[in-house]
C-alpha cells in the first residue's frame, strides 16, 4: 500500500455513516482491508445505532453499499430489518 492509500484510510476513520434515508448508522472505527486485492473492502463500526443494530453488535459495512464519501459517508443500501447478534 502506498502513502496515498494510507492517507485515504486515515481520512475515512471517524466519519459518520448514514443510510440512504438519512438515518445515522454509526462512526467508522476502522477500514477493513483486503490485503490480496490491496483495497478497502468494508467499514467497521463497533458502536452502531441501537435503532438499527442490537446493542453491542459490531458491523462491517461492505464498500459496495457505499454511495459517496465526503464529510460524511452515505450508503446506497442498508438492511431493512434490525441486525441482530449472529446475523452478520
Amino acid at each position: 500500500m502506498g502513502v496515498g492509500v494510507l492517507e485515504t484510510i486515515g481520512n475515512i476513520k471517524g466519519l459518520e455513516i448514514y443510510t440512504p434515508n438519512g438515518v445515522f448508522v454509526g462512526v467508522v472505527d476502522e477500514a477493513v482491508i483486503d490485503i490480496t486485492g490491496m483495497r478497502v473492502s468494508g467499514l467497521y463500526v463497533s458502536d452502531a445505532n441501537p435503532a438499527l443494530v442490537d446493542e453491542n453488535v459490531a458491523i462491517s459495512i461492505p464498500m459496495r453499499w457505499v454511495q459517496s464519501i465526503g464529510d460524511i459517508i452515505i450508503l446506497n443500501r442498508f438492511p431493512g430489518e434490525r441486525i441482530r447478534s449472529g446475523s452478520v
